[in-house]
């Protein structure tokens, strides 16, 4: 694990207490919470499909997957994080695994998913398109990747200052829609972009920045 990386463990280590108490994380809202599962059944295959959700956080995303009736697997760097995303499942009464790991290179052996879920992750990445590669290669011939990305003019979570020389990272600050269909696009069989900042239901009010989903098939 290099020094930078290693910050950024740390970092989301102690965000996550906190983490949920963003709209989109927590999902506490009905409205938020309502927003993103209609987005989840429109891009995820009928259930039961087996959904990786790299870079899971608190698994907000992975208890709506799981309540669908998909077979989730979560892989976060940052422990304390997957702690609360068992935890989040307990309670809720869904069966699903976490792992904590590397999302760019997750720990799941030579298992393949029908769905690889990516959400505000590619910007945290020393090496995106390294990563990319290896979501792709997780995915079985009728496999789907989801990457809910946006360009921000801030980074890290709220009231928290981002890990020093994180500048350095490829994406940081995010990374548009075109710069990340280029990445992708010669490595799927098609994508489709749906642009996300102009519903404030998914955020839980306006936004001005750029926020969309890019859909990949395999």
């Amino acid at each position: 694990m290099t020094e930078l990386t290693s910050a950024i463990t740390d970092y989301w280590d102690a965000a996550a207490a906190a983490f949920d108490e963003e709209p989109d994380h927590g999902l506490r809202a009905e409205q938020t919470r309502a927003a993103w599962a209609r987005l989840l059944r429109a891009w995820v295959p009928p259930a039961p499909a087996d959904v990786l959700d790299v870079g899971c956080g608190t698994g907000s995303l992975s208890v709506l997957l799981a309540t669908a009736g998909h077979r989730v697997t979560g892989v976060d760097l940052a422990p304390q994080m997957i702690e609360l995303a068992r935890a989040k499942l307990a309670v809720s009464g869904l069966a699903g695994r976490f792992l904590v790991g590397d999302a760019a290179v997750p720990p799941t052996g030579g298992e393949q998913f029908d769905v690889l879920l990516c959400r505000h992750l590619v910007w945290t990445l020393p090496d995106p398109q390294a990563a990319l590669r290896e979501w792709v290669a997780r995915l079985r011939p009728s496999g789907r990747l989801v990457l809910i990305e946006g360009h921000w003019r801030g980074a890290g979570q709220a009231g928290l200052p981002y890990v020093a020389g994180a500048e350095s990272l490829p994406w940081s600050g995010g990374v548009r829609a075109d710069d990340l269909a280029s990445a992708v696009r010669p490595l799927v069989a098609g994508l489709r972009i749906e642009p996300l900042s102009g519903d404030a239901d998914l955020w839980g009010g306006p936004v001005d920045d750029e926020r969309y989903a890019l859909i990949a098939y395999i």
